[in-house]
């Protein structure tokens, strides 16, 4: 009786340990949700200048509309989209009317239109503030024969196009042939609800082996009497 009344003891901590870790999961799933949902509003909202100093924190995702020029030069990073496959996001200078010069993500090309001359001059462009975090220290260096880079590193394009470490993520078009890949809250990670159908699933587990270890113990307990 000593181990039966054991194996209910490490059953009901185990059994109420991996129910509260989903508990927490899904409390988590709607704290994450609110963020999500927050991120999506401040995306959708009207446009505004562009702050005289952005700040990588408090102006992520800030929705923006510039006047001014796309400027020659660019940088073509290697990237994939669901339905369509491989192609490139293109990466610009861009001179505002006041005569800063940031960096324009102007969308997609597919990869056979990656030597296409692409049109520039004046433009008025909305778009979104962004500073991805794309690399890690896995992610390869630009490929200096084709001269492709493999993610958005903002700092890194700034010094190569010699603009201000601002990246503006058109969703407004910008030239015929080029597709915007407007920011969203698609690359936030939300894997809350896996978490805890995982956590509830092993709980099931647990007691199904609590019950089948106590049915087992029973049964050799009443064989020795």
């Amino acid at each position: 009786m000593r181990g039966i009344f054991f194996l209910l003891i490490v059953g009901l901590v185990g059994g109420a340990t991996l129910v509260g870790l989903g508990v927490w999961q899904l409390q988590r799933l709607a704290w994450k949700e609110a963020i999500l949902a927050d991120i999506d509003a401040r995306i959708g909202a009207a446009p505004v200048p562009l702050p005289a100093a952005p700040d990588p924190v408090a102006d992520r995702y800030l929705p923006v509309e510039v006047s001014g020029e796309i400027e020659p030069g660019e940088i073509q990073v290697l990237v994939s989209i669901k339905r369509v496959g491989p192609g490139l996001r293109i990466i610009a200078p861009f001179t505002t009317e006041d005569g800063r010069r940031i960096l324009l993500d102007r969308g997609f090309v597919e990869i056979p239109e990656k030597e296409t001359e692409r049109l520039l001059g004046p433009m008025t462009v909305t778009g979104n503030l962004h500073w991805p975090q794309e690399t890690d220290s896995f992610t390869p260096e630009p490929d200096p024969v084709s001269d492709t880079w493999f993610a958005r590193d903002v700092p890194m394009m700034a010094a190569s196009l010699q603009t201000e470490p601002v990246l503006l993520v058109a969703r407004s078009r910008t030239g015929p042939g080029i597709r915007p890949l407007p920011v969203d809250s698609a690359a936030v990670p939300n894997d809350h609800l896996q978490y805890a159908i995982t956590w509830f699933s092993l709980a099931l587990i647990w007691a199904g082996m609590t019950v089948y270890f106590l049915w087992r113990g029973r049964a050799g307990a009443e064989r020795e009497s």
